[in-house]
């Protein structure tokens, strides 16, 4: 059987089209499914939209599409998907919770959790984040807010709701953590998830009474499914058949206790095998701000693609930050990074590599490398992004080195040659491991120096 590969992102809130904090995650996901394609695996790549729940509803109704809800999520799904592919994010299905096998999905998954004895009616009076649509702890709040929303008031919601036995399977998800290490990345994240059991896991309601936009709770129409109980189901309805259990869900670190305790309780109730890993991101700041409608420093992926090139958005987006911690971007710091690393580095070494090439008129006999470098290897297969590209770049440099200290422009034909035969090698083996971060860039480069005969074309990146 061929070997198989199923990655997932959090699916997005359709309160307002998404920005380059929510593509981070898009283009990290991206860049797994590319090399997993790359090594001859089928792969399923899903993301796509949250289409339910109160802060939806009343982000429909500031905009005049009160009581229009679908037309109102049908724009803005739209527009998000529109902003991923503007960056080349190469999703297999841009699912939306709006969609009816989702939604007959999430009514039969209901069903099965309800069998199995986890559902039950009772009075909720407690602390409710509408930012997050997520109930909170007290020990959760930072002076008295969520540390994620804190400008938001917390509320406490008062109403008979359905609840799920979150609490029965605490001993189940802390042995599952213990047991399975690569479960939730990066550890430190795994070990918040273990200090939330200790602290004691309570039943969850997974209905409200009070918010109409959401799907029916089966033979009780009063009360819509709770919005994170219907989209954690989406990485089940949307996966291709053949791909459950998920390889990776990568998803911000607010979201982590949903996705690592509350959805493997859902699976295990439900009698679903659970998936492999949960990858945490940290989040993007702009200028040392958070990105936020309100504060007014919004910015699209499409805008930035626009100015800077899609390739030279990715570069910097990938090689800004590990992974799992926070960081900062500027459109001063993706400027330089264009203009240093891609113009001046890449661009400046495949220029220099076809001039030399073209004025030689020798036929060069395409030797492409159809493997990934064992580094390059090594760390994608860790998470290790950043450092994939930082390792590709002290090639880059090298061979700019290489070429200043030798300078093969002086060498006679046979020479220059021999010289351009190895410089060739080691830039078509960049341009290989470069595929799943640079796709355009890395396809032109290939195209280029297949050969026989290379010619100098325009540059890869015009410096800004």
């Amino acid at each position: 059987m061929d070997k198989r590969f199923y990655i997932t992102t959090a699916i997005d809130y359709t309160n307002d089209v998404i920005h380059i904090g929510h593509i981070y995650q898009k283009v990290i996901a991206d860049v797994l499914a590319r090399y997993h394609r790359l090594l001859g695996e089928k792969v399923f790549f899903l993301t796509g939209t949250d289409e339910h729940g109160g802060k939806v509803e009343e982000a429909a109704k500031e905009a005049g599409f009160g009581g229009k809800e679908k037309e109102f999520v049908d724009q803005i799904a739209q527009a998000d998907k529109k902003e991923q592919e503007s960056i080349a994010v190469s999703f297999d299905r841009f699912i939306r919770t709006t969609d009816p096998d989702h939604v007959q999905f999430c009514l039969d998954f209901w069903t099965r959790v309800e069998k199995s004895g986890d559902i039950y009616l009772a009075e909720y009076d407690d602390i409710y984040c509408e930012g997050c649509e997520g109930y909170l702890y007290k020990s959760d709040l930072i002076e008295g807010k969520c540390p994620y929303h804190p400008n938001r008031e917390i509320k406490i919601i008062k109403e008979k709701n359905y609840f799920f036995r979150w609490s029965k399977y605490a001993n189940f998800l802390k042995n599952h953590l213990l047991e399975h290490p690569e479960f939730v990345w990066p550890p430190q994240r795994k070990n918040e998830m273990l200090a939330f059991i200790e602290r004691g896991i309570q039943d969850i309601p997974i209905s409200r009474a009070k918010i109409k936009w959401g799907i029916p709770v089966p033979k009780d129409s009063s009360q819509t499914i709770y919005v994170w109980f219907d989209a954690l189901i989406n990485y089940l309805s949307g996966a291709s058949q053949g791909f459950w259990p998920a390889d990776v869900h990568i998803l911000g670190k607010d979201n982590t206790r949903w996705h690592a305790l509350l959805w493997p309780a859902m699976l295990k109730s439900a009698g679903f095998e659970l998936p492999k890993t949960i990858l945490v991101n940290g989040f993007i700041t702009l200028n040392g701000q958070k990105i936020s409608k309100s504060l007014g420093n919004v910015i699209k992926t499409s805008e930035l693609t626009k100015k800077f090139g899609l390739d030279s958005v990715r570069y910097y987006l990938l090689k800004s930050k590990p992974i799992e911690t926070d960081g900062d971007i500027s459109l001063e710091k993706i400027k330089e990074s264009h203009n240093a690393d891609l113009a001046n580095g890449l661009g400046n070494l495949v220029a220099r590599i076809a001039k030399l090439a073209e004025k030689t008129n020798a036929n060069f006999t395409e030797k492409s490398s159809s493997s990934f470098s064992p580094e390059v290897k090594k760390k994608i297969e860790r998470y290790q992004l950043d450092k994939v590209l930082k390792t590709i770049w002290e090639d880059i440099d090298k061979e700019n080195k290489r070429i200043n200290l030798e300078k093969p422009w002086e060498l006679d034909n046979k020479g220059l040659i021999a010289f351009l035969t190895q410089s060739l090698r080691t830039t078509r083996q960049t341009a290989f491991d470069l595929q799943p971060f640079l796709p355009q860039t890395a396809e032109k480069i290939l195209k280029q120096f297949k050969g026989p005969k290379i010619k100098a074309e325009n540059p890869l990146f015009p410096r800004l």
